[in-house]
């Protein structure tokens, strides 16, 4: 028995050993991969359903997003009611997002009510009928809910600076417009959902106290799906010439959007790990040098963070906060102090062990459970990366110096790279 009046040693993360359960691979009949995580006391399970059917392959903009929405909106035998009512009989949670590259389809649901329930998730991929009625609705919607987004300066801010860094006809720099959804045609729709869902590429990953026979409901189910490969269109970005902005969205606003924003390699790229050391330490955690200044010291705003966008291709690094419009520019100026600091000075080994703690608290958090584990597994699979890019994130964290954060940010955070941004 423990001594429970004896407090327990701290131990710095850093000095934890940190493992990936492996995660469990196998391949349905038509080739369809699927990686499981067999894990959890709870009875639940989740399984989504990856297509390569993102933004990247639309030939018209906000067609893939509303294929996507629309999937659960009506097939040949259910209406949207009946198809919604059938996952909550069943206490059961359906999702469905779309991204950059990717388009899913979620399930959260206990593992005994599964087989009841993959018939229907296969019937949204084969049977979507996407009715006039329930399009002409989702436009509506979609309108109305822009219209409100557009009020906001955070909201337009975001939607500007990815279009600086990536140019407006590009996956990861286009936006939805009012015209854009009334454009959108039922026909187009379908086509797209033939393509990239009834024909698609798929992959599985699966997660909680699964059911020995989940192997066998999948293949019973998605086993004959056709599963082909689609070739990604080459888009190369355009970026804008002009380097800072200063928009004007609604003149009685008393609040300021900044964003700033640089191109940055992606995750295969060698500083990429050495670099989300970097970012934690400048503006990725409550505790960073951004936050400090501009927050806790100057007071300019609630909170101000950096990140590495998760892109597949091109990724880039951002620095996104709202202040009051009459101190905006000072905030932005506070911004390139501390850029200067860290290409300047080295960082001490205290803070340098703060961030390393606070990050690998991070992954262990992240390992804490089934559903957090595989969705390690998700962003290794999909980067096209190796369980061994875990790892060397682990050891990157633990060994890498100041002086090389220092020749980090003299490559990185440079000023005259970054795009700036202010909407009020």
């Amino acid at each position: 028995m423990p001594d429970r009046k004896q407090a327990p040693d701290i131990i710095d993360a850093v000095n934890i050993d940190l493992k990936l359960k492996q995660a469990e691979r196998y391949t349905l009949r038509n080739g369809v991969e699927v990686y499981a995580i067999n894990a959890g006391a709870e009875e639940v399970m989740s399984i989504e359903l990856i297509f390569d059917a993102g933004n990247w392959y639309e030939q018209k903009n906000l067609v893939a997003a509303s294929a996507n929405f629309l999937l659960r909106n009506g097939t040949s035998t259910r209406s949207a009611f009946q198809i919604n009512e059938h996952f909550e009989y069943y206490g059961s949670y359906l999702n469905r997002a779309c991204y950059n590259e990717t388009a899913t389809i979620t399930l959260h649901c206990l593992n005994k009510h599964i087989q009841e329930l993959l018939p229907v998730v296969k019937e949204l991929v084969v049977d979507s009928v996407m009715p006039e009625q329930e399009l002409s609705t989702y436009k509506q919607n979609m309108q109305q809910r822009l219209k409100v987004n557009l009020r906001k300066c955070d909201f337009v801010a975001s939607r500007l600076i990815d279009t600086y860094l990536f140019g407006p006809d590009h996956p990861y720099g286009k936006y939805s417009s009012p015209e854009g959804f009334d454009s959108l045609n039922r026909e187009e729709l379908m086509a797209f959902y033939k393509e990239y869902y009834q024909q698609g590429k798929l992959v599985i990953f699966a997660a909680g106290k699964l059911p020995a026979d989940l192997p066998a409901q999948l293949d019973k189910w998605l086993g004959d799906l056709p599963n082909q490969e689609k070739a990604m269109p080459l888009i190369q970005p355009i970026r804008a010439t002009e380097k800072k902005y200063r928009v004007l969205n609604n003149e009685d606003g008393v609040q300021g959007a900044i964003r700033l924003a640089r191109t940055f390699p992606n995750r295969h790229d060698p500083d990429f790990m050495k670099v989300m050391v970097l970012n934690t330490l400048f503006g990725g955690f409550f505790g960073s040098r951004l936050m400090s200044n501009i927050r806790e010291d100057k007071g300019y705003t609630y909170g101000i963070h950096s990140f590495l966008m998760n892109h597949v291709h091109e990724s880039g690094w951002g620095i996104s906060t709202e202040a009051g419009k009459d101190v905006c520019e000072a905030a932005i100026s506070e911004i390139y102090k501390e850029m200067a600091l860290l290409r300047e000075e080295l960082v001490d080994e205290e803070e340098l062990l703060l961030v390393r703690n606070y990050m690998l608290g991070g992954i262990l958090g992240d390992l804490d459970g089934p559903f957090q584990i595989i969705s390690r597994w998700k962003n290794i699979v999909l980067n096209g990366l190796t369980e061994q890019y875990f790892y060397d994130t682990i050891q990157t964290i633990k060994t890498i110096s100041a002086e090389e954060i220092k020749d980090l940010a003299n490559k990185y955070l440079q000023p005259d790279e970054f795009y700036e941004l202010v909407v009020i």
